[in-house]
């Protein structure tokens, strides 16, 4: 043999040797993606049980484990997803699920937040994960994310930026509860929530939990149609960082950037957020600017029964309203031709630029400071403090404009088409767009200088409301600021015990806020100044200073106010405890809580003699209870039943805006019987629950301007609804590539019986009672039938998904002074057409300078169909009527959006 055959046969040897040794082990390969987008999750956890051997996914979540073997059970872990335990073979494909029950991609989340169980805690619950929020919300208002689960029903209103509202089971958000990080965040005085106060919340959310009905919060909080308990962002444990940078229809340019330090050896960890918002609006005159921050510092060290995280949340913004609401044959008069759902009533131009009558600004800016105790094995304390200073209004007309020609450009009790035929169009262009410019020209030209008694305003140009003497002109007007800032600070304190197989709770929830409403001047049109009586206490004023409506200016607290001037004080004091058994199937639970609301309005314009009122305490509480019990592995029943006894909302303490207590007071009553049952297999899981919910001895006050032409307000009181309804969410994985979800709400929600009303004028005296028969009227303003059916596909790296959401049996929210109901034979509620809306998105995954970066476009109603989202007014279509799609054209409504888009960048460093 030469000596290149020798080489050769050593060559050969060893080819051999290694061909053997790689032969001898095992391989393993595969992908970990993440259920809900069914994308790739990078830096997921494969470990083979047992062993210390394991890999990490890369940027494609691809795995490889070369020591491992077909039937070894491989554990894959992921930050924020629940654990999985896999038969391994080569190619496989491992699915994780978000784990909203663990939020453990945080350093620290306080224990005061009550999250449900599948399988574990008895009450219907949805969850929305952050990276659904992330994708699918875009440009969308922020409920909308969650019109795909079950009992919601979510709209813009009338569109402008953060304008949005949402419905749970029928029920409008005064009567749901809403939670940021387990902190009740509904209005102390009516309820309601302004979601352009939280327009940063797509940007902080890392999970949404939709708790339908009584729900799992242990806080005595008010709840009827269920509760939202949406999780922020704290202190993340990995260090690293995002850019996003997204645009969308009619100008819409969003920028953020976030930034994690990381946990270090001490314990301590922080994280930052900040992105600007602007756009066009959708809707005509509705622009938009807004700013979001957050920051977040947690301590959480190795070995230390303490946890800390302090966080602070805003996000500060202006944008133009719609909120006039606009009749059918409006959108066919005014705009582009056809139906032109962007018509706004009330915008146009001033000096060239866009400019509204109705400009909302407000800043909410939220500090949370958490502590978590771990005092031993099993007992716990999580305490939770909290502040919020809100600051911000919205403006609006002020004078008697409608009394001259050139200034009468706002329709009274009358859409725009009957104003145009009776009183012309004023100071509006041939589109039908507002003149301001000729506005400011009418107060000049025929405004005289002052010559008054007051000092210091001879031969200025004066404007007023009502007061006519000394040359001041009524015939006017100007914008005015309505001012709703807040004081509320609020602590809650859990202490739970863990004693074999119960767990028991008492907690605290103590809230104070004081509320300031109040007006003042913003833009003065021309004019030098506004004579102000309002004021009983005083003869009267005149103002010259404006305030500016930015929320980051002065908001006029401090300075002088015009017609109105009051605060209302709401104290809250909560007592809650719970007793739950958590045996091997069965799961049983009991909370019952006491509260007490202080309720007390002082008035420094209106009430002379009686500025301040005596302070009501009003108790109330709850009692609720349920059940879960695991058939199987992939079956389980549950059922769960409550009492709450609510205390009225601070108008019908003080009705009629005055500062005398409503003698008749009296709680609301609410009971609620719910079953359910749930399926989960590997491939196929679903949930299906029937509810039925009574709401008793409710009081409502509404302002009014009726058909007659009275003006004041109408006060309804022993009202009772029914809510029953059957509900369905489901998810189906037909191959690793595709997968279907969806879900179907079927109501039926009515009022019970007939009841009173009595209606006051704007001296709030009482000028006439009647009766209002809509025993088995349906209920309006949220749809009692709708489904939805969502595929999904992976394509490589790219996901595309499609969704259809159907509504059907939307009912008009009709004016509760509506002559339809003052007849025993009446045509009830005016039924709206039924309407489809299909949405389309699609992800591209990809490797940017090392990083992992993703481009995402979402486009909302592909095929630009045209439906009523809702409608305030019940006139039912007759013989002559004039009619779209069955619906008489005087009533006004809200058009839904058309066609609209977004798309985003993001780059993680």
């Amino acid at each position: 043999m030469n000596k290149n055959q020798a080489i050769m046969k050593q060559f050969l040897v060893g080819l051999l040797m290694v061909f053997t040794s790689m032969t001898g082990f095992a391989q393993i390969t595969g992908t970990v993606v993440d259920a809900e987008s069914n994308s790739p999750l990078p830096g997921a956890t494969v470990v083979i049980k047992g062993t210390q051997i394991g890999t990490t996914t890369d940027f494609d979540g691809l795995f490889s484990i070369s020591d491992a073997s077909e039937g070894d059970t491989l554990v894959i872990t992921f930050i924020g997803f629940d654990a999985a335990e896999v038969e391994a073979f080569d190619g496989m494909e491992v699915v994780l699920e978000t784990a909203l029950n663990q939020l453990s991609e945080v350093v620290v989340t306080s224990g005061v937040i009550d999250i449900a169980k599948v399988r574990e805690t008895p009450v219907a619950v949805s969850a929305i994960s952050v990276s659904e929020i992330t994708l699918k919300t875009g440009n969308l208002e922020f409920p909308e994310i969650m019109n795909k689960t079950p009992g919601v029903y979510a709209t813009k209103q009338g569109g402008g930026y953060g304008d949005s509202r949402i419905s749970l089971r029928g029920f409008d958000q005064r009567n749901t509860s809403f939670l940021i990080n387990g902190q009740p965040v509904n209005d102390m005085e009516n309820g309601w929530v302004y979601w352009s106060n939280w327009q940063g919340l797509t940007d902080v959310a890392s999970g949404i939990q939709i708790q339908r009905g009584l729900g799992a919060s242990r806080l005595a909080v008010p709840s009827v149609g269920g509760t939202v308990s949406i999780f922020t962002k704290a202190a993340q444990k990995s260090e690293g960082g995002k850019v996003l940078q997204m645009v969308g229809n009619d100008g819409y340019v969003k920028t953020g950037v976030s930034y994690n330090t990381g946990k270090n050896e001490k314990g301590w960890a922080s994280s930052f957020l900040l992105s600007r918002w602007q756009g066009d609006g959708y809707i005509y005159n509705t622009s938009g600017e807004g700013y979001t921050y957050f920051a977040a510092v947690g301590y959480a060290p190795e070995g230390s029964a303490h946890e800390l995280n302090f966080s602070f949340l805003g996000a500060g913004q202006w944008h133009h309203q719609r909120d006039v609401w606009v009749s059918i044959r409006d959108y066919q008069n005014f705009g582009s031709e056809g139906i032109d759902r962007r018509w706004n009533s009330n915008g146009g131009t001033l000096n060239g630029e866009e400019f509204s009558m109705r400009r909302n600004f407000y800043n909410k800016p939220l500090a949370t400071f958490n502590w978590d105790w771990e005092i031993s094995d099993n007992l716990k304390l999580a305490t939770s403090l909290y502040g919020s200073a809100g600051r911000g209004g919205g403006t609006g007309p002020r004078g008697n404009n409608y009394r001259a020609g050139a200034s009468d450009i706002l329709p009274f009790r009358k859409d725009l088409t009957e104003h145009y035929l009776e009183n012309g169009r004023g100071s509006r262009d041939a589109n039908g767009f507002i003149d301001f410019d000729a506005v400011v020209a009418h107060n000049q030209s025929t405004t005289q200088g002052y010559t008054g008694d007051i000092s210091g305003y001879e031969g200025l140009l004066i404007g007023s409301n009502g007061f006519r003497d000394f040359n001041v002109n009524r015939e006017v007007l100007i914008r005015r600021a309505s001012m709703n800032s807040h004081n509320w600070v609020g602590g809650i304190s859990n202490l739970e015990g863990q004693f074999g197989k119960f767990k028991t709770s008492i907690g605290v929830d103590l809230r104070s806020y004081t509320g300031y409403h109040y007006r003042t001047v913003n833009h003065l049109m021309g004019l030098d100044g506004y004579y102000s009586t309002g004021n009983k206490n005083s003869a009267g004023q005149i103002i010259e200073t404006t305030i500016e409506a930015n929320p980051f200016k002065n908001t006029g607290l401090n300075g002088p106010k015009i017609d109105y001037y009051n605060v209302g004080k709401v104290g809250w004091q909560g007592l809650n405890t719970m007793v739950e058994y958590g045996g091997d199937k069965l799961t049983a639970v009991v909370q019952a809580g006491l509260s007490n609301q202080a309720f007390q309005r002082i008035d420094y314009f209106d009430q002379v003699g009686n500025p301040e009122s005596e302070v009501q305490n009003q108790g109330g509480g709850y009692i609720k209870g349920g059940a879960n019990y695991n058939i199987d592995e992939k079956q389980n029943v549950f059922f769960n039943t409550g009492f709450i006894s609510r205390q009225p909302n601070f108008g019908a303490v003080f009705p009629n805006y005055g500062n005398d207590i409503n003698p008749n007071l009296q709680n609301e009553e609410i009971t609620s019987f719910e079953l359910g049952y749930g399926f989960v297999a590997t491939d196929f899981s679903f949930n299906i629950n029937a509810y039925s919910t009574t709401w008793g001895n409710r009081f409502v006050q509404r302002s009014l301007s009726n058909q007659q032409g009275v003006d004041g307000s109408a006060q309804f009181k022993d009202i009772d609804v029914v809510h029953n309804g059957i509900e369905f969410e489901g998810k189906y994985r037909l191959s690793n590539a595709t997968k279907f979800k969806g879900m179907l709400s079927i109501g039926d929600w009515r009022y019970t019986k007939d009841f009173s009303a009595e209606l006051f004028d704007d001296n709030q005296q009482s000028i006439g009672t009647g009766t209002l028969y809509l025993k088995d009227a349906k209920v309006g303003d949220a749809a009692q039938f709708v489904s939805y059916l969502e595929a999904d596909y992976k394509i490589g790296k790219f996901n595309v998904d499609l969704g259809y959401r159907f509504v059907d049996n939307l009912f008009a929210d009709y004016s509760i002074t509506d002559s339809e109901f003052t007849q025993p034979d009446n045509a009830g509620a005016l039924k709206l057409p039924s309407y489809g809306l299909v949405d389309l998105g699609s992800t591209f995954r990809f490797n940017l300078f090392g990083n992992d970066a993703s481009f995402r476009v979402n486009i909302n109603n592909l095929f630009d169909t045209t439906y009523i989202a809702e409608s305030n007014t019940n006139i039912h279509a007759g013989d002559a009527s004039q009619t779209w799609n069955g619906v008489d054209t005087r009533n006004s409504v809200w058009f839904g959006f058309g066609r609209t888009w977004n798309a985003s960048l993001k780059y993680r460093f």
